[in-house]
């Protein structure tokens, strides 16, 4: 019973902590200690939200970002997992692989948008290859970590037992890795909607961060705010599911 009601304390005041911090926002516009022109107050946010969700604009706005960050996640977490995979079980690869893709990882990421421009236009693919360039890096780095701190007395179990090598990778180093790999997705999905955020209001016609730019042309802080918030709730959503992922495929390990 205590051990049931600390939890649920502490999960209560995890809740309220943010209930208070807007009451208090909300408090300070009341009073004019906030001005409306730095930091509209929380009622007038909503009241905008409730705007772009009534003409359409945040519903579309919505679908296209969703999709370029799933295009994104696609394709940088493929390559980030499968070249992790690689050289975190060849020496060779490592060796040739490794070096490059730390170089590479190296680079501001965002500081390519003007040379992606270039590259691949102003459409839909400079987007969704910033995305899967930022995603890619996370997943990489962690399945090549995962894969190579796998206890090696359960390899040399596994040789004494004859697996081969796909029954090694199924049984001994998918298992093992799967929790750092998982980590690696949580950190990809923040860049994800980080990258996506500079991406969209540089270079873009739709998606919430054209809304955003939008609005700053218009001097709309309310819509801007929001906007902002809208991305914070799409991080913490999908990493919610991540968590979620990550509680039923590891339930093993309970």
């Amino acid at each position: 019973m205590n051990a049931g009601w600390r939890q649920r304390k502490w999960g209560l005041i995890r809740l309220a902590s943010p209930i208070v911090l807007v009451a208090l926002w909300q408090m300070g516009s009341a009073l004019g200690l906030i001005s409306q022109d730095v930091l509209p107050a929380p009622s007038l946010i909503v009241e905008a939200g409730i705007e772009v969700l009534q003409n359409g604009q945040l519903v579309d706005a919505l679908r296209v970002s969703g999709i370029r960050v799933v295009e994104g996640l696609l394709l940088g977490g493929i390559v980030g997992v499968a070249l992790g995979t690689a050289v975190g079980l060849s020496r060779w690869f490592e060796a040739t692989v490794d070096p490059p893709m730390q170089m590479v990882r190296a680079l501001p990421h965002l500081g390519l948008i003007p040379l992606f421009i270039l590259w691949f236009g102003i459409g839909e693919l400079p987007k969704v290859f910033l995305v899967a360039l930022g995603v890619s890096f996370p997943l990489y780095l962690n399945t090549f970590s995962a894969i190579r701190q796998v206890d090696p007395k359960l390899f040399e179990t596994a040789q004494v037992l004859g697996f081969s090598f796909w029954q090694r990778f199924r049984t001994i180093i998918v298992p093992s890795a799967a929790p750092q790999v998982l980590v690696g997705l949580r950190q990809s999905l923040a860049i994800a909607w980080l990258t996506l955020i500079v991406a969209e209001q540089i270079n873009a016609d739709k998606g919430i961060g054209f809304m955003i730019n939008n609005a700053r042309d218009f001097l709309r802080i309310d819509i801007i705010i929001f906007g902002l918030i809208v991305y914070a709730l799409l991080g913490i959503g999908t990493d919610a599911i991540v968590r979620e992922l990550e509680r039923r495929a590891l339930r093993y390990r309970t």
